[in-house]
C-alpha cells in the first residue's frame, strides 16, 4: 500500500485488518475497512429538487426561428402574394396543356359501337357539291352504314350567306347517289357552327325516340363535338375519318389541334351555360 501498511486476513471471516507502520505517529492501532473515508455518488436529475408545478398558461403562437437569424422570422404578406402569383402561372400554362392532351387523346379514338344513328358533321359545299373535308366524312359515315354500325346516317349543317344548298341536304344527297335509302336518311339542314349543330340535332333525336349515335367528323374535332352532342343528350362515340385535308401533315393536325383545344375550353367555361336548348 501506499502508506506501508499490510492488510491482514482475519480466520473469522470479519473485515481483514490494515495495519499502517508509520514511524511519524504514535497510534499502532489496526484499521479496518470502514476506517477508510467513503466515495459519495454523484447526485442525479431524481436528487435534485423538482420544479414547483406551473397552473396551465394559454397557448401562445410559436414563432418559427431561422437559424441563420438571431431572431424569429416574421411572415409577411408577400409570401402569399408570391404563391398565389405562381398558383395562377400553373393554372394559365397547365391548363391549356391539359385540355391539347385531351383533345389529341380522344382524336386516337376509333370507337363503332352499335347506335341508333351515324351522325356525319357538317363542312365546306360548293353549290350543292361537297368539298373535300366533307366528302370524306362521308365516305367513313359509308363504310360505318355498310358494316352495319347503325341503320340511320344523320347529316347536319346548315348555309353559308349566298348559298343555294345546305352541307346537311348535300350529304344526305350524296349519301343517297352512293346507295343509302332516302328512308335511312336524315338531313338537319340547321346551324352555322358545332354548337348550333348539336342544338338542333338533340332536338331532332328527342323527336325520333333515338339516345345513342356515332359521330363521324376529323380527328381534332372528336372531343369537342362529342361533348357538345352528350351535353344535348346524346350518347355519343366518335370515329373520326383517317384521310383527308386535317391529316395530311403533322403540322396540319398540330394547328387544329391547338385550335381545337381553344374551342372546347370555350364551350366548358362559358358555352355550356349560355347556350344550352
Amino acid at each position: 500500500m501506499r502508506d506501508g501498511g499490510a492488510i491482514t486476513e482475519r480466520p473469522d471471516g470479519t473485515d481483514p485488518t490494515v495495519e499502517m507502520h508509520r514511524d511519524d505517529m504514535g497510534d499502532k492501532s489496526p484499521r479496518t475497512r470502514l476506517d477508510l473515508p467513503r466515495r459519495q455518488a454523484d447526485p442525479t436529475r431524481e436528487d435534485l429538487p423538482r420544479r414547483r408545478q406551473v397552473p396551465d398558461e394559454p397557448d401562445e403562437p410559436v414563432v418559427p426561428y431561422d437559424e441563420d437569424s438571431s431572431g424569429p422570422r416574421r411572415r409577411t404578406p408577400w409570401r402569399w402574394v408570391v404563391r398565389t402569383f405562381f398558383l395562377v402561372v400553373a393554372l394559365i400554362v397547365g391548363t391549356p396543356l391539359a385540355a391539347g392532351f385531351y383533345v389529341w387523346y380522344v382524336a386516337r379514338e376509333d370507337v363503332r359501337t352499335h347506335s341508333d344513328a351515324i351522325l356525319v358533321l357538317g363542312a365546306a359545299q360548293f353549290n350543292g357539291t361537297p368539298g373535300d373535308v366533307l366528302e370524306w366524312r362521308l365516305r367513313h359515315a359509308l363504310s360505318l352504314y355498310q358494316a352495319g354500325v347503325a341503320k340511320h346516317i344523320v347529316t347536319v349543317g346548315g348555309n353559308r350567306p349566298g348559298d343555294n344548298f345546305t352541307e346537311a341536304g348535300s350529304g344526305k344527297t350524296w349519301l343517297n347517289e352512293h346507295g343509302v335509302p332516302a328512308s335511312r336518311l336524315v338531313a338537319v339542314p340547321t346551324g352555322s357552327d358545332t354548337l348550333q349543330s348539336m342544338i338542333a340535332v338533340g332536338s331532332e333525336f328527342r323527336k325520333l325516340g333515338w339516345h345513342t349515335a356515332v359521330i363521324v367528323t376529323d380527328p381534332p374535332h372528336t372531343l369537342r363535338s362529342r361533348t357538345m352532342a352528350r351535353a344535348n343528350g346524346i350518347q355519343a362515340v366518335t370515329s373520326p375519318t383517317r384521310s383527308g385535308p386535317m391529316v395530311y401533315s403533322r403540322d396540319t393536325e398540330l394547328h387544329y389541334i391547338v385550335r381545337e383545344t381553344g374551342g372546347y375550353l370555350y364551350f366548358q367555361l362559358y358555352g355550356r351555360w349560355h347556350d344550352e336548348p
